[in-house]
């Protein structure tokens, strides 16, 4: 039985981590990429099975050259993508650089753009692929000190709207999913103060789990999804 393959991108956050461990199945096995934290690598890779995990690839989405290198790098066929890639930054608009606008594009978008056109065609050829992004509620609300972060996560939305009505009578779906306040490390720069304000926010009164992330996430990986395409989730507590 030919097993799927799971490109992984921005493998080491705390929310892939946590879907990863989801998604493991005899049926799957991984691709996961990182840049800098490859002891969350090790940490995940020793949970699984030792083939569940085919390579591991490290690149920094913030240059295009090491982007590239990573898609040649790959010798496998890719048959599902998750991007879980991001940086946090935390900006007023009227301070941010412009060298930081282009950073920001690059690791949330187009990053994303020439992983997808690379494997996008070995899905189409199969008649079938799965993609899934995980962005942000910045990116439907919008965010204040965070308007750069927030524009990208919005592009990353508009972007998995429009490739799926490319892909869709491939048979390739395309979903995202849109968390707003999970407790994770990149949370952790939100002072206490902030997060009880943001929290109050909430209607259920507390902030998600990264296995609420990746409950989702492995259902719209699973048959039981087939029907859902080009769809933005929203994982907020009920805002």
């Amino acid at each position: 039985m030919m097993k799927e393959t799971v490109l992984v991108i921005g493998a080491s956050s705390d929310l892939a981590q946590e879907t990863i461990q989801s998604l493991a199945s005899p049926s799957r096995q991984f691709i996961l990429h990182y840049f800098e934290n490859k002891e969350a690598i090790e940490k995940t890779m020793s949970l699984l099975d030792e083939d569940q995990v085919i390579m591991s690839v490290r690149a920094n989405l913030s240059e295009q050259t090491e982007i590239q290198q990573l898609i040649e790098s790959i010798p496998f066929q890719v048959h599902s993508i998750l991007f879980a890639q991001g940086r946090s930054y935390h900006e007023l608009l009227t301070e941010s650089s412009s060298e930081k606008m282009d950073e920001q594009y690059t690791i949330h978008l187009k990053s994303m753009m020439l992983i997808a056109k690379a494997f996008l065609p070995q899905m189409i050829a199969r008649k079938e692929g799965n993609i899934v992004v995980i962005s942000s509620i910045w990116g439907e609300l919008g965010a204040s000190n965070e308007s750069v972060y927030a524009a990208m996560k919005g592009a990353q939305l508009a972007w998995m709207k429009s490739i799926a009505k490319e892909v869709g009578p491939s048979g390739v779906r395309v979903n995202a999913v849109t968390p707003g306040l999970i407790d994770t490390k990149m949370n952790k720069v939100i002072s206490e103060q902030d997060q009880e304000v943001w929290t109050n926010q909430v209607p259920l009164r507390r902030a998600g789990q990264p296995g609420d992330v990746a409950n989702l996430i492995r259902f719209l990986f699973s048959n039981e999804s087939n029907y859902i395409h080009g769809q933005v989730l929203r994982l907020s507590g009920g805002i």
